[in-house]
């Protein structure tokens, strides 16, 4: 194989009808490192909403059980992208999403916000440190493939287009970013996981990591701001790692976040219908799970468990 063939590949493929196949080949065979990199940056930014990040810290899983929490949270959203959204791994990982989140008041405007971080943001890093720049392909497949998860979530209003996700997360940071000492908890306790995983350069991690968030971000969780020699060093690093991944060869088999070193707390496998957590409801039906028979209800109906 050739260096571009697997973007040549989805070329040839149609963005609306062929999404998961776009997808898939993106997140497992051009971007791996690149993608689990966004989305743990996604994920980060949504803490910055005091009614999520106030939410995390009462459930207590991110500050007590950061590992589990990363791990579960991974794989479950990585069956889908492996299995897909008709398999029976597909279904019960949405199921376990949607049984956890029902257990909480959750707005459908956090629920839309989260789902258009994981649209908008690893665009924007794949566009400014991927060793190639995303297709107009490959983003509109991103856009189907989110957009058909929040409907298997039950979430109504969802953005259409890779610029409504854009939009959507813009605006509503723009509204809702702010402090709040749950959140900040969540943060920090979330920023010492990962950069524990690279033990004695934990507080050179912990630095680099802090260094690509924006200013409004730090802000929101009163952080220092880094100074702007560290955060050229590392924009000129990732930059330099592009540069150095665009010169090997394709990967030839498909590496899921499954695989990553930083999923840590089954190496013994595990059964996807026991993954998270397994709260007692606070309202029931809150959120609607994924329907038995493999369909996803329609946008703003809540599918019967």
């Amino acid at each position: 194989m050739r260096r571009y063939d697997w973007l040549r590949e989805i070329r040839r493929l149609d963005p609306e009808r062929d999404f998961l196949r776009i997808y898939r080949i993106t997140v497992t065979h051009e971007f791996p490192w690149d993608v689990t990199r966004a989305l743990e940056l996604a994920l980060y930014r949504t803490y910055a909403v005091p009614s999520i990040g106030r939410l995390l810290a009462e459930t207590a899983e991110l500050t007590d059980r950061p590992q589990k929490r990363y791990d579960d949270t991974v794989l479950l959203l990585d069956t889908v992208v492996e299995h897909g959204f008709g398999s029976e791994d597909g279904r019960t990982a949405i199921r376990r999403i949607n049984r956890m989140h029902r257990s909480y008041d959750i707005s459908n405007d956090d629920m839309r916000y989260v789902l258009s971080t994981f649209v908008a943001v690893p665009i924007r890093w794949l566009d400014r440190y991927g060793w190639r720049r995303l297709s107009s392909h490959e983003k509109r497949a991103m856009a189907a493939y989110y957009g058909t998860l929040g409907r298997h979530l039950g979430i109504s209003d969802i953005p259409r287009t890779y610029q409504e996700f854009e939009e959507c997360l813009d605006s509503y940071e723009a509204a809702h970013f702010g402090f709040d000492p749950g959140a900040r908890r969540v943060a920090d306790a979330s920023l010492e996981l990962m950069a524990g995983w690279y033990g004695p350069l934990a507080p050179v991690v912990r630095g680099a990591s802090l260094a690509l968030l924006d200013d409004a971000l730090l802000d929101a969780f009163r952080y220092d701001r880094p100074r702007p020699a560290v955060r050229t060093a590392v924009h000129t690093a990732l930059k330099l790692r592009a540069k150095a991944v665009r010169l090997l060869p394709p990967r030839r088999s498909p590496h899921y976040a499954r695989q990553n070193p930083e999923v840590k707390g089954y190496p013994n496998g595990y059964r996807v219908a026991e993954l998270g957590t397994f709260p007692v409801p606070r309202r029931l039906g809150a959120c609607p799970v994924h329907p038995v028979d493999g369909s996803a209800p329609a946008e703003g109906e809540a599918a019967a468990f």
